[in-house]
């Protein structure tokens, strides 16, 4: 059974807008791997893989995932997709945040696939370019 829910980080002004998403899993270890070793069989036997729609981040158990999408790193999401900071700084300003913590934050969220990162004339701007995190719980 999978269990989806859905958490929305903005307000679509045009419902003709098509709504992007980010993919979050919880899945096993073991299930991982199952899934890598059914793409390496396809690939030997010269199937076609299925192109990847969305982006998608995987987490080995719901405690990973709450370490890793805290309620503050959640309001960063927040902040960056409704205000559209332009550095790291005025992210830090927006959120009431010490600089420091913020950057390692938003970081992480690179590492995670949920923000992305514009550098332009000495400033790193965080952006995110979708408007929707779909949360998916194998049980």
């Amino acid at each position: 059974m999978l269990i989806t829910l859905d958490s929305t980080f903005a307000l679509v002004q045009n419902t003709n807008m098509k709504i992007k998403k980010v993919k979050i899993e919880i899945k096993d270890i073991k299930a991982i791997f199952e899934d890598v070793k059914e793409t390496v069989r396809k690939i030997e036997k010269g199937e076609k893989l299925k192109p990847v729609k969305k982006p998608e981040t995987y987490f080995t158990s719901f405690e990973a995932f709450r370490k890793a999408l805290t309620p503050k790193r959640l309001e960063l999401l927040h902040i960056i997709k409704t205000k559209k900071p332009q550095s790291i700084n005025e992210l830090a300003r927006m959120a009431k945040r010490d600089i420091k913590n913020i950057a390692d934050d938003v970081k992480y969220l690179e590492q995670v696939g949920l923000v992305e990162i514009k550098e332009a004339e000495k400033k790193t701007a965080p952006f995110i370019s979708y408007d929707k995190i779909d949360l998916e719980i194998a049980v």
